[in-house]
């Protein structure tokens, strides 16, 4: 299927995606595990687990189906082969799906809003197994898997506790982009092409199409010479949709998932340390982390993000929280910006406080910190000073 857009895109990034023609995103290979080639780390109950007591069944997945545009590619002997691989290991293609629950229904919006093909929607699955903080070994990250010099041309910068290849909003309008200007830019509008230009890089894609077409063949994916992760990366796409598309047919239960997003849109106008909205919020620190995993330090501030996630049941509390001056760490001035050569258990000794304290008020997870970033340091402290 071929895809035109009218939409007019800014010049610095046209000429961006034009240098980053030849960068590759890469692609772990598909796993139960989150993180290729890493210890996974230890099942978390987070607000979304709780979410298909509520959801209507198929909603999600219908939206999904309606959208699907591809169908006439699963003859093919490539997708037939990764069908046969997915229906014999459904456990993993249910926990992959599962990873998914709070992203998906938004993910399907943005893909139906912009008339793009439905199997868009799909590409975390087989980038990133729906993990937002998946990282692979030639340094790609986030859910959509960026290269660090794709990202910087579309704008996902990585600074002051904050990596926009895991902010999964950002990550996915960058991503989308990114596919429909590429489209534009080099294949008329072909998305097929400009997916696989997506694994393999727009130069890797180029040289294989001419090399078709100087042979007389039409010059579409499915007719070139790639190399072998970007030879199956559609028919990896194509099999997952037909599943997901009649999952009775394979033997394949769908996890439940609601046509409503899971989150909510906080606007940042100050600092905000993530487990400060957590109390607010009325749920656990390591929720809000769950789904703001672009912010590395566990803070946010308008330097960095224009919005930060939060359940959807708890924006108006969030909100309400955000809007009380008294009660935000800057109006206290309760705040301490990171020197160089301090370290967390220093800052700690020098306000009185222990490291674990530091930590849970910050939502950090280590002791990891930049020169730069702003620490909330617990009110109790100001006295002990």
């Amino acid at each position: 299927m071929t895809y035109r857009t009218t939409r007019q895109w800014p010049l610095n990034l046209a000429g961006g995606i034009a240098l980053i023609g030849a960068l590759t995103a890469i692609s772990p290979t598909l796993s139960a595990s989150p993180h290729p080639g890493a210890t996974p780390a230890q099942p978390v109950h987070h607000f979304w687990d709780d979410l298909s007591l509520e959801a209507i069944p198929g909603d999600a997945w219908e939206r999904l189906r309606e959208n699907l545009t591809w169908q006439d590619r699963r003859h093919d002997a490539r997708v037939q082969h990764w069908i046969d691989y997915y229906r014999s290991n459904p456990e993993n293609v249910v926990e992959i799906i599962e990873r998914a629950r709070p992203w998906m229904a938004w993910i399907t919006e943005q893909v139906e809003r912009r008339g793009l093909p439905g199997e868009i929607s799909l590409i975390p699955f087989v980038e990133s197994s729906y993990d937002p903080l998946a990282r692979s070994h030639r340094g790609a990250a986030g859910l959509w898997q960026f290269m660090p010099g794709t990202a910087d041309a579309l704008g996902l910068h990585r600074r002051n506790g904050y990596d926009g290849r895991l902010d999964v909003v950002a990550s996915t309008e960058a991503a989308l982009d990114y596919i429909e200007l590429q489209a534009e830019q080099w294949y008329d509008g072909d998305i097929e092409l400009s997916v696989a230009a997506y694994n393999a890089g727009a130069g890797t894609v180029n040289r294989a199409r001419h090399a078709a077409l100087s042979l007389g063949e039409t010059g579409d994916y499915w007719q070139l010479q790639l190399p072998n992760e970007t030879m199956q990366y559609l028919p990896k796409l194509n099999a997952i949709a037909a599943i997901i598309d009649d999952p009775d047919s394979y033997g394949i239960a769908l996890p439940e998932i609601d046509d409503t997003p899971a989150f909510a849109k906080v606007p940042v106008n100050q600092h905000i340390s993530l487990s400060q909205l957590a109390s607010a919020a009325g749920v656990e620190p390591s929720e809000l982390i769950a789904l703001n995993p672009g912010l590395t330090s566990g803070s946010a501030s308008p330097a960095t993000v224009d919005v930060v996630l939060v359940p959807t049941a708890q924006e108006e509390a969030v909100l309400a929280e955000l809007s009380t001056p008294a009660t935000t760490p800057a109006a206290n001035a309760d705040q301490y910006l990171v020197q160089r050569g301090d370290s967390l258990s220093a800052i700690a000794a020098r306000h009185g406080i222990s490291v674990g304290e530091l930590r849970q008020h910050n939502g950090l997870s280590g002791d990891v910190i930049q020169v730069g970033q702003s620490l909330a340091i617990p009110r109790r402290s100001l006295a002990a000073r």
